[in-house]
């Protein structure tokens, strides 16, 4: 209502408007002049603007009437629609006019804006390949999921917008949560184009979380083909997917399958830890120790590793310390002066007693860069020495609270995982884990079991054959101190010591080294 009235008082008011300059030029007088065919024109003011737009109307009547016979001449040579076109022009005008508008309404971040005028360029263009796809756009950014999955369905039977219409309801059912049918729809889209690679990425991606490690196999090769990835980036992934496939075939039972599949993911990637470490265990069921000594000495060259040095202790089991200790040497041969050579080799000196040689071993690494690791193995040779009480405390105190050195961290998150995995757990990133220390995680965690394993051979007495199974398997009674306790915590020197019976969070270095002894 409001509206309406409003328009009545603007029409009201240019009437008027027109009414005052009329009278206004009558007025002022004076003629205007005119000479055509020889005759001469006197007009007033007023017959003047009259007469100039009765000049513009005929001019714009002769412009379209010579629009209009062109329009009849391509009609009588057999153009059938040309004279519905020239009358449809104007309307076409508008409908592409309200289709841009939608356009930057929808490019502003105002969907029901753009929703609104999208309806109206399909009434008047009537081409839904074009406007249904605005509508679709515009319900999916309005929240609309009902009249966004209409519009992508109904361009599902045109053939040109087939593709968009399959990636609009791969994304509603990926905001929606169902991922088994946004893969399934991922995988017919990339059969509509084959070298599309953000489909390419995103199934590979939805198959990897989901497990489906053959499928993520075949987009892999697809990406290669396509030429949307290196060759050598295609074989680590490639590596990283067998080997994942090999572990679920492990863990079904089919050992053959698991060995093969394991032994081709090493292939691929000699280089891949995880891979090794795998391929070495099935390649000794098969009692072929040579080929698992083989690849895991090739990736210790490429990555020294506690969990190589733990799958090339088991190739072995049943040897005594010293004869382990003599096998390491053609490993560690290969890497001296690295840190985890180092660490690996005072730990098997330890082995055999040889404390002295243990901390010659680790080198400067307590002082350059202190883990909790090579402070363990400092003090266990420290104790193995006869060093005071005191002092091995002392090391055992900075140990509790080290870094850890070392460990699966996502390049692309910083998250830590416990184990290599082929997908980062928290920011679902594919082949993003490195081996390295996380800087912000230097000194905030506490120690646990695994740092504090080489503690063992800071015993008095004689010492065990010892499997040694990266950090973890070099320990029993200072191990068992690790795992019966939730969390190791050193008193502050300013603070009175917790008495031992009040929980596992009171203990103490002196604790330590009397479980350790």
């Amino acid at each position: 209502m409001l509206w309406s009235l409003t328009k009545i008082a603007v029409f009201l008011g240019l009437v008027a408007g027109l009414a005052f300059f009329a009278g206004h030029f009558s007025e002022q007088g004076g003629l205007v002049r005119l000479w055509a065919f020889d005759q001469e024109f006197t007009l007033g003011p007023v017959a003047a603007v009259i007469a100039l737009l009765a000049l513009v109307l005929i001019v714009w009547l002769g412009l379209k009437l010579v629009g209009f016979v062109f329009a009849a001449l391509r009609f009588l040579n057999g153009d059938e629609t040309a004279i519905s076109r020239y009358f449809d022009r104007n309307r076409e005008r508008r409908g592409y006019a309200a289709l841009s508008d939608g356009l930057i309404a929808l490019a502003s971040g105002e969907p029901n804006t753009a929703l609104a005028r999208a309806r109206t360029a399909e009434r008047l263009l009537q081409k839904p390949e074009l406007t249904r796809l605005l509508t679709a756009q515009a319900a999916e950014a309005a929240g609309d999921s009902r009249a966004a999955t209409e519009a992508w369905k109904s361009l599902l039977s045109d053939e040109q917008t087939r593709f968009v219409a399959v990636r609009g309801l791969m994304r509603q059912k990926l905001a929606a949560g169902d991922t088994a049918t946004a893969m399934k729809l991922a995988a017919q889209a990339l059969t509509l184009k084959p070298k599309h690679s953000e489909t390419q990425d995103l199934l590979l991606k939805l198959q990897a979380e989901g497990g489906d490690w053959k499928g993520a196999r075949d987009t892999l090769s697809q990406k290669l083909r396509s030429g949307a990835l290196p060759r050598s980036v295609y074989r680590r992934r490639d590596a990283l997917l067998a080997l994942q496939e090999a572990k679920v075939v492990l863990d079904e039972g089919a050992s053959i399958e698991a060995r093969e599949a394991a032994i081709e993911a090493n292939r691929l990637s000699p280089d891949l830890i995880p891979a090794a470490v795998i391929a070495a265990h099935a390649l000794l069921e098969k009692d072929d120790r040579k080929g698992a000594t083989r690849v895991l000495k090739k990736a210790w060259e490429a990555q020294p590793h506690p969990d190589l040095a733990a799958a090339f202790a088991a190739i072995e089991p049943d040897e005594s310390p010293e004869a382990r200790l003599k096998r390491f040497r053609s490993l560690l041969g290969k890497t001296a002066g690295q840190e985890e050579t180092r660490l690996t080799e005072a730990e098997l000196l330890l082995a055999v007693e040889d404390f002295r040689g243990a901390k010659e071993a680790l080198g400067p690494l307590p002082e350059t860069h202190p883990t909790q690791r090579a402070l363990a193995i400092l003090a266990a040779a420290e104790r193995g020495l006869g060093a005071p009480d005191d002092e091995v405390r002392h090391i055992l105190s900075q140990a509790l609270t080290a870094s850890r050195g070392p460990e699966w961290v996502c390049d692309k998150c910083g998250a830590v995982h416990g184990q290599w995995v082929p997908i980062c757990a928290s920011c679902s990133g594919f082949d993003t884990l490195s081996w390295r220390e996380p800087e912000a995680m230097r000194t905030s965690r506490p120690a646990s079991d695994t740092d504090l394993a080489p503690l063992l051979f800071a015993a008095s007495g004689p010492v065990a054959p010892v499997e040694i199974a990266s950090v973890d398997g070099a320990a029993d009674e200072v191990l068992q101190l690790a795992a019966e306790e939730a969390e190791v915590i050193v008193s502050p020197p300013d603070a009175e010591p917790k008495p031992a019976d009040e929980g596992p969070d009171a203990i103490t270095p002196d604790e330590i080294l009397r479980r350790a002894t």
